[in-house]
């Protein structure tokens, strides 16, 4: 009987790999989106654009004996454990913070948790499954929340400068989404089939989803079949205290699953709908948030769902916003095959570090 096939590490796939070497291959692109949102940059602070392999820029030097240095740090430090990140001293900058800052007032900031390493002990927590029970109750029910298989919805994404890109999304139940946005110079596809995810855009390879970004893409797709969201975590947990949406009251359930970073789920305590989805993408240095905010819920045969949500990660964010949605529409079970790579793309995928 044959083993299962070992895992393409960094260095196997990418060029010029020196310090994330035996990282699986799909977590460097990932790994990379870290470095960049800690320092608050794009690729091209490290790496001449379009080869990434090449070492002609300082800045790319400096990167690795960072990582050197933190590796080292972590290892010596606190047993290996991932305790300090690039972005524990860049914070967004690309210049490490070394002097506090004078905060706003005479009174000191609340503590904030944003990092899941660092989570409360929730063993002492209340079940949260009668928030999710009322959640449901708030969309139409889980009996007709269940009649709802497939999902078509169209509209715009709205970015920066007020530019819009039409947007198609296709989803059957319980987890399967493809996104399209119709661009001018052809379409960027995010999909995830159950299965497998994958990304593609205009003039690059197609990029097949870490299992971080899978699990991600699977609690964005499952999102849009409620019914069916508890059933993606192995608990729920009811957060003691609240916490503020835009000056609002919200409930705050954590749902956890073993080896996986938490995801919040932020509800409305009047209405019971949700306002926001925090969940984080694990990388070889450390965590990339993603926070979802949902807004404009409206009813469409019996069910509610949001018409507008906003998506913001440390690079930026930008807005949804629908005009159409169809239940139980007709979908080509071809949208959400994975099309196979072309020829060339093994030799376009080069290095970061």
């Amino acid at each position: 009987m044959r083993g299962a096939p070992a895992v393409k590490t960094a260095a196997d796939q990418f060029k010029n790999i020196q310090v994330l070497k035996n990282i699986p291959a799909e977590e460097l692109i990932p790994t990379m989106q870290f470095v960049g949102a800690s320092l608050g940059v794009e690729c091209e602070f490290c790496h001449v654009e379009h080869e990434m392999d090449k070492d002609d820029k300082k800045p790319k030097q400096t990167a690795r004996e960072m990582m050197r240095m933190m590796l080292t740090i972590n290892q010596n430090n606190f047993s290996g454990k991932r305790e300090v990140t690039c972005n524990t001293c860049h914070r967004g900058n690309i210049q490490p913070q070394a002097v506090p800052a004078i905060a706003n007032g005479t009174s000191k900031p609340a503590p904030t948790d944003n990092d899941p390493d660092s989570a409360a002990d929730l063993a002492g927590w209340p079940s949260g499954n009668s928030v999710m029970a009322k959640y449901l109750e708030a969309l139409g029910g889980k009996p007709a929340l269940e009649k709802v298989a497939t999902r078509v919805e169209k509209g715009n994404t709205l970015l920066a400068g007020g530019r819009t890109i039409p947007i198609e999304i296709l989803a059957k139940s319980p987890d399967a989404r493809v996104s399209v946005m119709h661009a001018a110079t052809g379409d960027s596809v995010t999909a995830y089939n159950g299965h497998s995810g994958w990304l593609t855009a205009p003039g690059r390879p197609l990029r097949k989803m870490s299992a971080a970004d899978q699990y991600a893409a699977r609690l964005d797709a499952i999102a849009m079949f409620p019914a069916k969201l508890a059933s993606i975590f192995d608990e729920l947990k009811l957060q003691p205290h609240s916490e503020t949406i835009d000056g609002r009251a919200a409930t705050v359930v954590w749902g956890l699953n073993k080896g996986q970073p938490p995801v919040r789920l932020y509800f409305d305590p009047q209405s019971g709908l949700l306002l926001r989805m925090l969940h984080y993408t694990d990388t070889a240095l450390g965590f990339n948030p993603v926070q979802v905010d949902y807004a404009e819920y409206r009813e469409v045969g019996g069910v509610k769902t949001p018409y507008r949500w906003t998506i913001a990660r440390p690079s930026g964010a930008f807005t949804i916003q629908l005009d159409e949605v169809i239940n139980n529409a007709p979908i080509d079970a071809a949208k959400f095959v994975e099309p196979p790579p072309s020829p060339d793309d093994n030799a376009k995928n080069v290095s970061a570090h």
